[in-house]
This record gives structure tokens, C-alpha cells and sequence, in this order.
């Protein structure tokens, strides 16, 4: 055998796993972990015959490990060695190591907390941090604790930081095997955009087979890059001496097979592949490495309400571990699409799945573990606490969970399809009507990219159209018409994933469904995105958003709909993917979820009360009709509402209740003491149902309301011993030198004025005082003619200085009236002269 890194360490390993129960294995590219490690364990006596788990973030690294150690043990897989992956399995009754993909390890955990037969469980390639991966994790640490003290738990990784996850596990050992990698030299090359890796990628190839020996591995985001750069490849000519391979996770195991081998005839072999090839998996013969840059990953999509995948730049550890494939079997050569300045921009580490994922899924799992709160397990990350209470939410109301929050036998009926829980969700209920197929075939249409053209789909959003077209294909196949080539790639993986849901669910195939259910078994998997028309194309959902289709078609005149897909730009998003929803489908299915309105409100355009009672789901009003006896309390609760809506002008204020409401404000003003209301418009609307509700019985309009008397409810506010005081502090007239009563101005509750002739003042000394004294009176002295002349808050000094002045004006326009030449002695008259 030959000798690889891995095995210096092993002693140190098994010395660890065998005094205890948990251990970090850190291990470089090439160190041969994945394959050497779990064989290493087989005879360990506190295994005792037991399983060995292995867990693999992805299908193709599944296989090839549980292939590699099936062939050094000469055995094929099923025998001594074995793997389960989602719809297929290898495992014998002698199986000893099985190797499975996350959605496997947390579905064992379920079935049997306990693990029986099961001795140890490995997570490979930690540092991907797949949210399954924590979760199973989460899981095994917890069965450790309370069930299987002698179960052992190895972290395995290329690249995580070891002090962490070591702490999480109690402090475990920390193992560290140096890999067999040969120096890698790397070129930076300019980078291009994303629409056009696929040219830049050629560009690299091209240098890279006129420069280096070898095979090429090329790092792209996903499939469509990697057939755009395929047939840039082909456009451009390839020697006959070379081939091209395609390795990404939808291929059949035969197409992924023959990427990873040698080419059978000996030629130079390009790999195109995706983030697959990064770890776990040994392509032979690579001496080569040309990296986009990229990476596609899936993320929470507020758009779908599903996960996602989206394309963004990789880390720097990311793109370590893609250099050194480079560096497997001798020295090798890395050509990067980006500059050494944009590489020093990457970010250190990719982040993990469990801080930008929809937490729905996770949520569920700890559901049925029987974990109401994700704090009752251990996480090397914490799931984000918002994102979390998001996912309850839903399974609540997918009635996936009760209102405790404990799992329903719905709930767990949906967890073993092993879907998305809104698919799940959707394909249990389609069941119940007898339309599962039809929802089989929704449901991987809403997991693929869209199979329209781009053009199709910015004329066309309606769901219905793309499971025509599904079902065209599967029964015609390409002969279907309106299919580029690329989209039939989809279509047969589509087909082979609906063969696959149909078995699942024990359905037998058929190639037909009822497509006027396609709105109802749509609404389904998105109850919250129920949306009623209210004109132009624009919609609202149940949750009170709206949202709208880009462009008119059929569905723009449906009455109500489900949108599936809804972009997050502006206000209103645009739909990109709905279905038509008939009404009948709400009362019949969503009945439960409506909750009866009534509403009482006042009407601005008719001045009255408006009764209406309504059926609402969410923020869609169903059905409205008139509500015939609203409660005198309803009633007089609108008209408060009216009145705060349109103002206090709803009132006739005469004079006299003017100005009571302007001297209540003096005293609120002036007055320490007494606790004075605030009569303010502010004031008086915060202050409604004390001093007006009781008087709103039987009011029903704008004219009822005139005819209450506003100055009578103000002074029912004041006690017998505020009006006393408002009599004697904040009188309404006050009494002249000439004996006339004069009016006190409150406009202005800061300075309440008098306006009187200068002649009815004459002989008074000083300036008037109110408020007991305190505030002196603003004197706006008038003309004959009732023209103000002079405004002082000091009469004395007038009298002294500024009535001369007055005077000799006043005395050439009105000659026949009284100017005396002392004021202050003058006898004060309302007559043109005072009476001899």
C-alpha cells in the first residue's frame, strides 16, 4: 500500500478515540483522510463490530470514497464498505462503513436517536459547514450526552479553524496531518465578468494546454458556465488529442465517473467542473488548475420563500483548496481569473450555510428531535434567532407545528419526504385531492431554473405555462418544439426527478394532471403569497404587500392568484412566477385561516358612519357586505375617529364657546395649580373619550355632530371650583374708567389683550391685571374710529410720554372730541365729550 500523510498520524489518532469519545482531525489536501481513516478503525476493539458512519457533504464524493475503500479492501461496494445517497443506495448485510450525504445521516438520527449498531460517526469535510452537517452534529452531540456515552464523534477538515470546533466538543483532541501537496505556482490573470467567465476560462485553457503538461481541472459556477465554456472549447478547435469531461452533482454516476478517471484512450482530459471537485474527490492525471473565481451557493430567497442558489466570488480558503488540487501527484500550475489586488479582497472564509439559509427546513428537524428552542442543542454557529422564529412561523402555519410549537403528525409526515417543507407540505395536501403528480411536477419546476426562454418568461409568469411545457416533453420529448438544446439537459433531469418523486410517494407515473389546479396546489406550498387583484396588474397579498406582473397577459385579469416568485425591487415587487387561484378554492381550503371584521369607521366623502362587516385572509378582504346593527359603543368609537380625523372644525364654535376654550387656555397656561385640561387641539382630540364620548349616543353624521354644543362639554371638564376660579381670574369683560365692559382678547393665552378707545381710559393710573394679579393686560388703545393708535402693556408710561404725540394727531381729525392735557386727571367718557 502506499505510504500517504495520513498514516503518520493514525496511532496518534486512534490513541485519542480509544480514551475517548471525540476528536479533531485536521488534514491537508492529499493527506488521504477520507479513504484511509474510517478503514483504519475497523478492528479498534471499543468498536466491537459496529458501524462506522461517514458523512459526506455531496453525492460524488459519497460514492468515490465508499468506491475507493471498497476497491483497496477488493471488494465491491455493498460488501464490506457502502453508501446511501438521496434515492440510492449500496449497503449489504455485512456493511461496516457506510458512507451517506447529510439529508441520510439526520433522517438515521431521527429514525433511532439511539444509533443502534453504530459505533462512530465521521464528518468529512467539516469546513464546508453544510447546514445539515451542523445540524447532524447538533444531533449526535446530544445522542453522545444522553443515550450513547461509548459512541465516538470525529470532526474531520482541510481548512476549518480547529479551536472551535474542539471547544464545542468538550475540548477534544486536535490531530494534524500535513498533506502530500507539491508546490503549486500560480498565475493571476485578468478577470472577467460573470457573463463572460465562460470566455475568459477558454482563454486559460488554451495557455494552459500550450504551456503545461497534464490534465486541467476548471473551476465554474455551475452548469450553464460550464456548457458556455464547453462550447467556447469547441468553437475555438481542440486538438483531437484532447477531450473534455463535465463534472457537476446533477450528472448521471457514469458521466461523473468518467470525469474522475483517466480517459480510457489516453488523451488529455479538461475537466469542467463545479465546487464538487474542491475536496473529498481525487481526479487523476490533474496537473492543472484554471479558477473562475466563482462559486455558486445556495441562500434563503425572500423572492421564492425558497433556498436559492446564487453566484458570488469564493473565499480565500476556497481558493486554496482549488490550487492544490493542482498540487496531487507533482508540482502543478494555477491560472486565476482575478488579479493579486482582487485576491486580497476575497474574503478570508465562506460563511456558513447556517447564517443565510432559510431556517424552515432546520426548524422542522428540531421539531421532530422533539427541540422546541434551538438553544437546547450545541452549535459551533448559533441559527440567527430572527431567521429561525421566520421558519416556525411558517411550519405553523404549513400546520407543521401546533401553537406550542411541538411537531404535529402533519409535521412529521413532511419530514420524511425529506423536501423543502412548502413542498412537502404541498405534496402531502396534493395527495389528499388525488393530484400528487400534478404537484410532483410543481415542485421541480419551482427547484430548476426557469425553462422558458428569457424572453418567454418576461412576457409569461404564469406557472401553468411551464408545466404545459413539462408535460410536452415528457410526453414527446424534443420533437416538443420551443426547446434550445440547453434546456432539454433540464427538462431530462426534471423528468428523471419526477420518475424518482413518483416512486417516492408510491404514485404510479403518469404524464397528465388536472392543470386547472395548478393555482390551488401552488397556494399549497405558499399560503402567504395568496394575492387578490385590485387593478393594472397589481396585486395584494394576504400579508399586505403588494406586488404586480411586469406585463399584461391572461393572468392580469384573474381575480386572485399565488405568487410564487416575487423580486425584492421597490414597493411593489414584480412577480416572476404565479398561478391563478379560483375564489371558491379560498372559502373551501383556507375558510379556518379568515377571521370575520367588523368595521365601524366614519365615512370623510359622506360625513357619516360607514357599517361593513368583512371576511378577511390576512391583509384580502374576501367578502364585504353592510354590518346592519353596530353597538352604540362601535358608533360612537367611529365618530371619535372621524372627529380626530378631520379636526375639531367639525364643530359649530360659537363666540361665546371660542372664547370659554381661549381663558380655559390662559389658566392651562398661567395657572401652577388645579390641574387645568389642555384644551388644545392636541390636547382636546388625546383627550376625546373623557369630556365627548358620553355625549355621542345616537349621533350618526357630520350634522349631529353640529348640533352638539362644544362651549357646554368644554365646561363640564372644569369642577364648580375651577369655574369659580376661571370667573374671577379669567374674566370675559373687565370695566373701564368710562363704565363701558370691555372684552378680553384670549387668542393669545401668553398675552390676553383689551382693545378700547384711548378716551374711554382716561383718569386710569395703571396698566389692568388678570390672574389674580399676575398678568398684566395688553392694552390696544383705538381711535374714535376703532383704529388702533398705540398697543402698551404700560399705561402710565404712555400717559407720560407717548399720548402728546397721540394726541396731536388724533385731536386734527376728530376736532370735535375730548383732548384733555392731562390724561391721568381727564374724566374718561364713551361720547364724543364727557357730560358737564
Amino acid at each position: 500500500m502506499t505510504e500517504l500523510p495520513i498514516h503518520r498520524v493514525l496511532p496518534q489518532l486512534k490513541k485519542a478515540l480509544s480514551t475517548g469519545t471525540h476528536a479533531v482531525l485536521i488534514a491537508e489536501p492529499g493527506a488521504g483522510k477520507t479513504t484511509q481513516v474510517p478503514l483504519a478503525f475497523l478492528n479498534e476493539p471499543w468498536l466491537a463490530g459496529k458501524r462506522i458512519i461517514m458523512l459526506e457533504p455531496r453525492r460524488i464524493a459519497a460514492r468515490s470514497a465508499a468506491g475507493y475503500m471498497a476497491s483497496s479492501l477488493g471488494e465491491a461496494i455493498g460488501e464490506t464498505i457502502g453508501y446511501r445517497v438521496r434515492m440510492d443506495s449500496k449497503i449489504g448485510r455485512d456493511t461496516r462503513i457506510e458512507v451517506v450525504t447529510e439529508g441520510v445521516l439526520t433522517r438515521m438520527l431521527q429514525d433511532d436517536p439511539e444509533l443502534t449498531g453504530i459505533g462512530m460517526i465521521i464528518f468529512d469535510e467539516f469546513h464546508e459547514r453544510n447546514l445539515q452537517a451542523d445540524a447532524g452534529l447538533a444531533f449526535a452531540m446530544e445522542s453522545q450526552a444522553v443515550l450513547r456515552e461509548d459512541l465516538r464523534l470525529l470532526v474531520m477538515s482541510a481548512t476549518l479553524e480547529a479551536e472551535p470546533v474542539a471547544k464545542l466538543l468538550g475540548d477534544a483532541p486536535v490531530i494534524v496531518s500535513e498533506g502530500r501537496a507539491f508546490p503549486v505556482t500560480t498565475h493571476y490573470l485578468r478577470s472577467f465578468p460573470l457573463d463572460e467567465i465562460h470566455k475568459g476560462a477558454a482563454h486559460a485553457i488554451a495557455r494552459a494546454l500550450s504551456e503545461q503538461e497534464g490534465d486541467i481541472l476548471v473551476f465554474l459556477p455551475g452548469a450553464r458556465e460550464i456548457r458556455r465554456t464547453a462550447n467556447e472549447l469547441l468553437r475555438t478547435g481542440l486538438s483531437p488529442d484532447v477531450v473534455i469531461r463535465e463534472l457537476y452533482s446533477a450528472l448521471p454516476a457514469e458521466k461523473q465517473d468518467e470525469a474522475i478517471k483517466r480517459d480510457v484512450n489516453g488523451r488529455r482530459k479538461i475537466v469542467l467542473s463545479t465546487s464538487i471537485a474542491e475536496s473529498s474527490i481525487t481526479i487523476q492525471g490533474i496537473k492543472t488548475v484554471v479558477d473562475s473565481g466563482y462559486m455558486r451557493t445556495e441562500v434563503f430567497s425572500p423572492r421564492t420563500g425558497l433556498p436559492q442558489l446564487i453566484t458570488r466570488r469564493l473565499s480565500r480558503a476556497s481558493a486554496d483548496q482549488r490550487r492544490g488540487r493542482a498540487g496531487r501527484v507533482s508540482a502543478g500550475v494555477c491560472y486565476r481569473l482575478w488579479s493579486e489586488e482582487e485576491h486580497r479582497q476575497l474574503p478570508e472564509s465562506t460563511i456558513p450555510a447556517i447564517r443565510e439559509s432559510d431556517l424552515a427546513p432546520l426548524a422542522l428537524e428540531l421539531a421532530v428531535w422533539g427541540a422546541r428552542d434551538p438553544e437546547q442543542l450545541a452549535w459551533l454557529d448559533a441559527p440567527p434567532r430572527l431567521a429561525y422564529s421566520q421558519g416556525q412561523a411558517l411550519l405553523k402555519q404549513l400546520s407543521a407545528l401546533d401553537d406550542t410549537g411541538s411537531i404535529t403528525r402533519h409535521g412529521r409526515e413532511m419530514a420524511l419526504l425529506g423536501a423543502h417543507p412548502r413542498l412537502a407540505h404541498m405534496l402531502l395536501k396534493a395527495q389528499e385531492i388525488g393530484e400528487a403528480s400534478l404537484a410532483i411536477r410543481i415542485a421541480v419546476l419551482l427547484q430548476e431554473r426557469d425553462i422558458l426562454s428569457r424572453s418567454e418568461a418576461l412576457r409569461d409568469q404564469d406557472l401553468r405555462t411551464r408545466v404545459e411545457r413539462l408535460l410536452l416533453f415528457e410526453q414527446h420529448g424534443q420533437r416538443s418544439a420551443q426547446q434550445d438544446t440547453a434546456n432539454e439537459a433540464v427538462l431530462q433531469r426534471m423528468k428523471q426527478e419526477i420518475r424518482k418523486l413518483h416512486a417516492q410517494l408510491n404514485i404510479e407515473y403518469a404524464a397528465n394532471g388536472d392543470l386547472n389546479l395548478c393555482g390551488l396546489l401552488l397556494s399549497f406550498a405558499y399560503p402567504d403569497r395568496i394575492a387578490k387583484n385590485r387593478g393594472g396588474s397589481g396585486f395584494l397579498m394576504r400579508s399586505g404587500r403588494g406586488v404586480k406582473l411586469a406585463a399584461v397577459q391572461p393572468m392580469s385579469r384573474a381575480r386572485y392568484i399565488v405568487a410564487a416568485a416575487v423580486d425584492d425591487q421597490g414597493a411593489d415587487g414584480n412577480i416572476q412566477l404565479a398561478s391563478e387561484m379560483d375564489e371558491a378554492w379560498l372559502e373551501e381550503y383556507y375558510l379556518d385561516e379568515m377571521e370575520q371584521e367588523k368595521e365601524v369607521a366614519w365615512d370623510t366623502a359622506s360625513g357619516s358612519i360607514r357599517a361593513r362587516q368583512k371576511l378577511m385572509l390576512g391583509a384580502i378582504v374576501v367578502k364585504e357586505q353592510a354590518y346592519p346593527n353596530p353597538t352604540g359603543e362601535e358608533i360612537a368609537n367611529a365618530l371619535l375617529q372621524g372627529i380626530r380625523q378631520e379636526g375639531l372644525g367639525l364643530f359649530q364654535w360659537s363666540k361665546a364657546a371660542v372664547q370659554l376654550r381661549e381663558r380655559m387656555a390662559f389658566m392651562f397656561r398661567h395657572e401652577a395649580e388645579g390641574d387645568w385640561p389642555d384644551v388644545s387641539d392636541e390636547g382636546l382630540l388625546d383627550r376625546a373619550e373623557a369630556w365627548l364620548l358620553p355625549y355621542l349616543d345616537g349621533l350618526r353624521n357630520r350634522n349631529d355632530i353640529r348640533r352638539l354644543a362644544p362651549g357646554t362639554l368644554l365646561e363640564h371638564m372644569l369642577s364648580w371650583e375651577q369655574k369659580q376660579q376661571l370667573q374671577k381670574e379669567a374674566p370675559t369683560h373687565i370695566k373701564v374708567p368710562s363704565g363701558s365692559q370691555i372684552p378680553i382678547n384670549y387668542s393669545n393665552p401668553e398675552q390676553p389683550f383689551l382693545a378700547v378707545r384711548l378716551q374711554e381710559m382716561f383718569g386710569m393710573q395703571d396698566t389692568p391685571r388678570i390672574a389674580g394679579g399676575r398678568v398684566a393686560l395688553t392694552l390696544h388703545l383705538l381711535s374714535p374710529a376703532q383704529r388702533p393708535v398705540q398697543v402698551t402693556s404700560d399705561l402710565s408710561s404712555f400717559w407720560a410720554n407717548g399720548y402728546y404725540e397721540v394726541k396731536k394727531d388724533l385731536k386734527g381729525r376728530y376736532p370735535k372730541h375730548y383732548w384733555p392735557d392731562d390724561p391721568m386727571e381727564a374724566i374718561a367718557t364713551n361720547r364724543t365729550r364727557p357730560k358737564a
